[in-house]
């Protein structure tokens, strides 16, 4: 994670989030055009995020959830107006794409394989969220009519086209689960480690119950993407477990995520 040194406009900040805010150092370490985020150097830290009105309802309702699970930060604030404000506190440690431990990718991989599958063992009575494969599915429906693809996504799990992934999805989209805790964007940014132990995930706003492959589907992906190579993926999916998974469903959410 990039910190650069900001000096935000707290006229421009609702009340419940100038607190947070007033009289501390305060850096930007925004890394998508979605969102605004600032880490604020108060009592341990933590992060204000900024996002359209009604984008963070979600992610603050699953970080609540988390957090009562003892895997994320604790929700400080949210509020709602002409925009979405989200305080969440910082967990300790630092993200698993950070050097130290991109510098040992087996040891990474491991980790990374053998925390999601204690997550997706996790009991999900109650989850806010109780039907994320729902609204995964219609969310890849919408942005596929309005044409917004990405051949990447389709292409990693073997699809040679966009027409030929979305054809799968609508045939068979319905074999997709709802049966597991699912994190929902499971990159190595959005999991905070201390000494190789994971204390917490960040950016939960896709997260619900809904099917595994989706998790397994990101992790894959940003080994790739953090490693610069597809090395890793077999022993991901040795550490994770093979007997869990179906590479079906696997490229089915290959294709959800590239509509």
């Amino acid at each position: 994670m990039q910190l650069r040194p900001v000096e935000p406009d707290l006229d421009g900040c609702p009340a419940l989030v100038v607190p947070f805010l007033a009289g501390v150092p305060v850096f930007d370490s925004s890394c998508s055009p979605e969102a605004q985020v600032w880490f604020a150097d108060r009592d341990g830290g933590c992060f204000v995020k900024r996002a359209a009105s009604g984008t963070l309802a979600t992610e603050a309702a699953m970080t609540r959830y988390f957090h009562a699970k003892s895997m994320a930060g604790q929700v400080l604030a949210y509020t709602t107006a002409e925009d979405d404000w989200l305080v969440t506190a910082r967990v300790p440690g630092a993200d698993a794409a950070s050097a130290q431990y991109l510098d040992q990718p087996r040891r990474l991989c491991d980790t990374l394989a053998e925390t999601l599958l204690t997550l997706h063992s996790t009991d999900h009575s109650g989850c806010p969220v109780p039907d994320r494969t729902a609204t995964y599915l219609a969310t890849a429906e919408t942005n596929s009519a309005h044409g917004e693809h990405d051949t990447s996504y389709a292409q990693y799990c073997g699809y040679s086209t966009i027409a030929q992934a979305h054809d799968d999805l609508v045939r068979d989209g319905h074999l997709l689960r709802t049966d597991t805790l699912l994190h929902g964007d499971y990159c190595l940014p959005n999991i905070i480690m201390d000494g190789w132990s994971v204390t917490g995930f960040c950016d939960l706003g896709n997260g619900g119950v809904g099917d595994r492959h989706v998790d397994v589907y990101w992790a894959l992906w940003t080994l790739r993407f953090n490693l610069g190579t597809d090395e890793y993926r077999p022993r991901f999916l040795d550490a994770y477990g093979r007997d869990h998974l179906d590479d079906h469903l696997l490229r089915l959410c290959a294709a959800a995520e590239a509509m």
